[in-house]
């Protein structure tokens, strides 16, 4: 009776011994399925991060670059007008100057008439002070004449009022006289010179 009592016994305690082994068994693969499952919802989480993640780098590159071309345009702006406001106030005085000119030309050809040996004209002190004078304004104004006898004729600085025979076979094609001078203001013309071209 007592090997039956024992027979029982280790009966049972095998039968638990399996039923926890079988519990132990459903526990850890419950454990394995919940873990692949968070594991599973881990990199889906972590997959969407880094989609989310290059979705914004990608976006501020963009705004990187759409700022970098508004401060250069910006900045080109700057210069633009910076130079535009410069050659505005150099030439400001352009239209001035220009109704000058004549006042200067009439005072060049007295004086030319006067140091003339032909005549009895005489070009006083105080009239060639005012001369100088005009002329040194002029040029610190960035008014200067420009150099035309003996020079090659050229349509964008010249304006030819007759041609005659040259004098000389190199003076073809040269400015022989100048009627009236050009000038420049800060290397812009402001008049064109009118001058006698040979051929």
């Amino acid at each position: 009776m007592f090997n039956k009592i024992r027979n029982k016994v280790k009966k049972k305690q095998s039968e638990d011994i399996a039923e926890s082994q079988e519990v132990e068994k459903n526990e850890s693969a419950s454990e394995d399925k919940k873990g692949k499952k968070s594991a599973s919802k881990k990199s889906s989480k972590l997959d969407q991060l880094k989609e989310q993640l290059e979705e914004k780098e990608t976006e501020l590159s963009e705004l990187k670059d759409k700022y970098l071309r508004i401060f250069a345009e910006f900045d080109n702006y700057k210069k633009r007008t910076m130079k535009e406001k410069m050659d505005f106030m150099r030439n400001a005085s352009q239209d001035v100057l220009a109704d000058l000119l004549p006042v200067l030309d009439d005072f060049d050809r007295a004086k030319q008439s006067a140091d003339s040996e032909d005549t009895d004209e005489v070009f006083p002190q105080g009239v060639t002070l005012v001369f100088n004078k005009l002329g040194n304004v002029m040029r610190s104004k960035g008014v200067v004449p420009m150099e035309t006898n003996g020079e090659v004729f050229d349509a964008e600085l010249h304006e030819a009022i007759t041609k005659i025979p040259a004098p000389s076979e190199d003076m073809k094609g040269k400015i022989i006289d100048t009627i009236t001078k050009g000038y420049y203001l800060n290397d812009k013309i402001i008049r064109h010179a009118k001058v006698v071209v040979g051929e």
